[in-house]
């Protein structure tokens, strides 16, 4: 009885266009890179730093970079800013009604703001979370990049194998980096470490990429993969194999990834039996809680709201 009365109230609050009804319904965000993730306010409060998101599609990924340099440049890149960008994170989802937050730290970041102690970087998530946001459900992540040589990699992530803190690990940066075929080790590795495997790929790359990332890494989960859409066999193959997209439908906008909301390719996906969940990629810029990613591709009439009280559903499941 409970359930059916969140499910309504949701549907409902589609249906007025209250954003704040909408926060106050259950949603997971499985896509969320925090460094960008956090609440604006907060680290105005706590920083001075006002940070304004972009207003208009960008142009290219080079764009998006000399954003970052203007707007967070080195501010935060101390032991101490880190700790701030990730209570800014978990602020911005407790107000945003998220329930299941999946985030974590780049290998990098380990000795860049850690001190290279696992212990140290896994505290520093599970403090914030207990301190700000108690009743969400945290899911620690490794992050990789792409352009990062192997070996690099590999030496990196020898701290972050044995953590049982660890939920997923997921691979980011350019898709044209490298060929997907060398993080098969990695992947393969993080497998027999009980790890749930995801990478961006069909962000900028084509369905066959997904496909192809998918049975080369085993993936369990594809962050973006809206280019599968060019391609019936692959729309199939993903949901076959009840292969999760986690999608930013704002963050595929203002990037030039796709025309408009009303057509993103999540509504042809859904509809075909693809396993979707709608998230955040990067609060700061986008200016793209979960809330309003709902809330937007319902107003702009891509899916209805039984459709993305579904969606809401799913990604509360595990």
């Amino acid at each position: 009885m409970i359930e059916t009365e969140v499910m309504m109230d949701f549907k409902d609050a589609l249906r007025q266009g209250s954003l704040e009804a909408v926060r106050r319904c259950p949603k997971a965000d499985l896509h969320n890179h925090f460094v960008l993730g956090g609440s604006r306010k907060f680290l105005y409060e706590c920083s001075g730093k006002d940070i304004q998101p972009i207003k208009e599609p960008l142009k290219s990924m080079d764009e998006m970079h000399a954003w970052n340099s203007r707007n967070l440049g080195d501010f935060f890149n101390s032991s101490e800013g880190r700790c701030k960008l990730i209570e800014a994170t978990f602020v911005q989802a407790k107000e945003d009604g998220v329930t299941i937050l999946e985030i974590g730290e780049d290998v990098w970041g380990l000795g860049e703001f850690f001190h290279g102690n696992i212990d140290e970087l896994v505290e520093a998530f599970e403090s914030a979370h207990k301190e700000i946001a108690p009743d969400i459900e945290l899911r620690l992540q490794i992050g990789i990049s792409r352009h990062c040589d192997i070996s690099y990699l590999e030496d990196c992530l020898s701290a972050f194998w044995g953590c049982k803190a660890l939920y997923s690990i997921d691979l980011y940066g350019d898709e044209l980096a490298q060929p997907i075929e060398n993080f098969k080790p990695i992947y393969s590795r993080a497998k027999s470490e009980g790890l749930r495997l995801k990478a961006h790929v069909g962000e900028w790359g084509t369905a066959e990429d997904v496909r192809r990332a998918v049975e080369c890494l085993e993936l369990d989960e594809v962050q973006h993969g809206i280019a599968a859409v060019g391609d019936t066999s692959v729309i199939r193959f993903l949901a076959d194999n009840r292969i999760r997209l986690n999608i930013t439908p704002s963050s595929n906008y203002l990037l030039g990834r796709v025309k408009n909301l009303k057509t993103h390719p999540i509504a042809e996906l859904y509809r075909n039996g693809v396993d979707v969940t709608i998230n955040s990629d990067d609060v700061l810029i986008f200016d793209s809680d979960v809330s309003k990613e709902y809330l937007r591709l319902y107003q702009c009439g891509c899916l209805n709201a039984d459709e993305l009280d579904d969606i809401r559903k799913n990604g509360l499941q595990c």
